[in-house]
């Protein structure tokens, strides 16, 4: 970090809690000016004076909140790369006389010892909360609308990262802001072709969980134009599943497997397009989330979201990325039109 490089013996991939140590400990002696326990509830681009109103509420004396009022030149919003969670909803929803919550919401799995319990959806949040729930006793059935990429982390890291992001790397002499420099230096444009190849060597070496996954039912792509995992993320953000266990229980038929579409929910059931009905106590909906301007939208206005127009994504054509070819990820880590 500026001015304060990590520990030298540090390994390549460092713990969480030795990271928020870390962070903790570079607050302090940096002297940042960092307000924990704040929310922003408002902000407005004042033309006159050429600089922002933003409304934020605090911890105040006595354990109460105050509003404080800052007038900085520049905001920036770092919310993260999804917005808002987006839930589903299906007809008959209402009637259900059990649980519904998105994935966003999913505690402690072990209130759900013994219960049927639905996921809809087949990435990453359905994965590891349908794990999690088989782990503490339940009996989990994912509902898989549409292709997912898997891809185990040992092959992906090896083949994809390797030569930047590894103790093989550090030992060369590789230092991190190298490895972010010759990272970002690739284009956009041929990523895809250079992805390719890797992919396909991830296919010839998991082959057995793939097949095992497919003879599961298991709908598996590698991206549109096989371009795997990376090129997934940049474009949508979504429709993968980094393996950490849940697809050898899908596999075991640990966790049951269904695909379609949801037609509808009664006061127990999930009914699927063919008519299959899924018994439940608990329906997870693992569906995902909005775009990241929706916060541009709550904290600002709809207009300066508008202005600002869409987060993310390349321009590519594909699905959930539409065109024009932008060149780069939209409106990040740059100025925007507001």
């Amino acid at each position: 970090m500026p001015y304060l490089p990590f520990p030298e013996h540090w390994p390549a991939f460092m713990s969480k809690d030795q990271l928020g140590d870390w962070l903790e400990m570079y607050k302090r002696i940096m002297e940042v000016n960092y307000w924990a326990g704040t929310e922003c509830t408002g902000a407005a681009y004042d033309e006159e004076a050429h600089e922002w109103a933003v409304n934020v509420v605090r911890g105040g004396q006595n354990g109460g909140r105050e509003t404080v009022k800052l007038r900085p030149k520049h905001l920036v919003l770092a919310t993260g790369v999804s917005g808002f969670p987006s839930i589903s909803v299906f007809p008959g929803a209402q009637s259900f006389k059990g649980e519904i919550h998105h994935s966003s919401k999913h505690g402690d799995s072990a209130q759900y010892a013994g219960k049927k319990v639905v996921v809809i959806g087949s990435n990453n949040s359905a994965h590891d909360i349908s794990a999690a729930l088989w782990e503490n006793g339940a009996e989990v059935t994912m509902v898989q609308r549409s292709s997912t990429l898997i891809a185990r982390t040992a092959p992906l890291m090896e083949l994809t990262l390797d030569g930047l992001y590894s103790e093989r790397a550090v030992a060369s002499g590789l230092d991190h802001h190298t490895a972010d420099l010759i990272f970002a230096s690739f284009p956009y444009r041929v990523m895809p072709s250079l992805h390719a190849p890797v992919w396909e060597e991830i296919a010839r070496r998991d082959a057995d969980l793939y097949k095992g996954l497919e003879e599961a039912g298991f709908l598996i792509d590698f991206g549109e134009d096989k371009s795997g995992l990376f090129m997934k993320y940049l474009r949508r953000g979504s429709g993968y599943y980094i393996d950490v266990g849940a697809s050898q229980l899908i596999i075991d038929r640990e966790i049951k497997l269904k695909r379609g579409e949801v037609d509808k929910i009664t006061e127990s059931a999930v009914v699927l397009n063919d008519g299959t009905k899924l018994e439940a106590d608990l329906i997870g909906l693992a569906t995902g989330y909005g775009p990241m301007n929706e916060w541009a939208a709550k904290l600002i206005s709809p207009e300066v979201a508008e202005k600002v127009g869409k987060c993310w994504g390349l321009g590519s054509g594909t699905t959930k990325d539409p065109g024009p070819w932008e060149g780069e990820l939209r409106n990040m880590w740059k100025p925007t039109k507001q």
